[in-house]
């Protein structure tokens, strides 16, 4: 495993960190045994950084999550969030967030959360996110009940205009640093650096798009990246190559970010993703696929609040 500061917190983080969504059943149902061993063996193969929030699966999440991590949890950087709960069901007022600590805490086991993130805020009022939320959470770490405050979303410029006007830690943007997307490094990681603010990547598969699977039927994208998707996934199999392979060894290339989380409920994707730590992507093979990907390359969709938008930003397709 290969480790990186996360921005100045000084926490020394797993550069692949085990995303634990899944473990709720946010991408359908799982083996709850095997969820737990491939929690066990992720920490045994060197990941450190776990990532949970009260939205994924409704609370199933954090709570399978301290189970699995109970006795281990001095082992690994504890990271979840508050603010977002249920689809549409967003309180990001000091009062709940306040409350939504104590909950996590009792459901993950612990006393402390090391990373604890205002969840997609761009389904929150901006002014209210900067002048209440944060400010609660700030008054969490000096409880010592959090070690560090973060925030996170999917439109780059709202993420960047917070982070500008207030005190965080940590940054994680989702679907914007990866084989179809690169716009992270045109907005949000400048702003991170000159702050020294700790950039998380997730969603390194563009949720589920660079997979030989391929798009789940909810995705948000426009049916044209899906198509693209499909095909690079085509030329890399003929290749001898498999698409989510060639998307890892690309993402973890980045020089700033700190960690890139990853969906994880199986032992066997705790090696599928630790395998591409320190290996270059072939260059050939990423030289056409990034050709191929071009006329679709960092489109972006409507999330969040219509005043949260990125520019350009298409809404989805009926």
């Amino acid at each position: 495993m290969i480790y990186r500061v996360l921005g100045t917190t000084g926490l020394k983080v797993s550069i692949v960190g085990f995303g634990a969504a899944s473990l709720g059943h946010e991408y359908g149902q799982i083996d709850p045994d095997e969820g737990n061993r491939a929690v066990h063996y992720a920490i045994a193969r060197g990941i450190n950084y776990f990532d949970v929030a009260p939205f994924y699966g409704r609370t199933l999440a954090e709570t399978r999550l301290g189970e699995a991590l109970d006795g281990y949890r001095d082992k690994v950087i504890l990271a979840s969030k508050a603010g977002r709960y249920d689809i549409d069901e967003f309180d990001f007022s000091a009062k709940r967030i306040i409350e939504s600590v104590e909950e996590s805490l009792d459901r993950l086991k612990t006393d402390y959360i090391d990373v604890f993130q205002a969840h997609d805020i761009e389904f929150g009022d901006k002014e209210q996110i900067i002048n209440e939320t944060l400010p609660a959470m700030h008054k969490l770490k000096q409880q010592g009940k959090v070690r560090f405050v973060g925030i996170t979303g999917y439109p780059l410029h709202v993420l960047k205009a917070v982070a500008e006007a207030a005190e965080v830690d940590t940054i994680l943007s989702y679907c914007r640093y990866n084989l179809m997307d690169t716009t992270i490094d045109d907005v949000l990681t400048p702003a991170a650096k000159r702050k020294g603010i700790g950039l998380i990547n997730a969603s390194p598969l563009h949720m589920r798009v660079l997979t030989e699977k391929g798009a789940p039927d909810w995705h948000p994208a426009p049916r044209r990246v899906l198509e693209v998707g499909r095909q690079v996934a085509r030329y890399c199999r003929s290749r001898g190559v498999d698409i989510a392979d060639l998307a890892m060894q690309y993402v973890l290339q980045h020089d700033y970010v700190a960690t890139t989380l990853v969906g994880m409920s199986k032992v066997k994707h705790v090696d599928n993703n630790v395998k591409s730590v320190g290996v270059a992507p072939d260059p050939e093979i990423l030289a056409e696929v990034l050709h191929m990907i071009e006329p679709v390359a960092n489109v972006v969709w409507i999330e969040g609040r219509p005043e949260n938008q990125d520019p350009g930003a298409v809404a989805p397709e009926s």
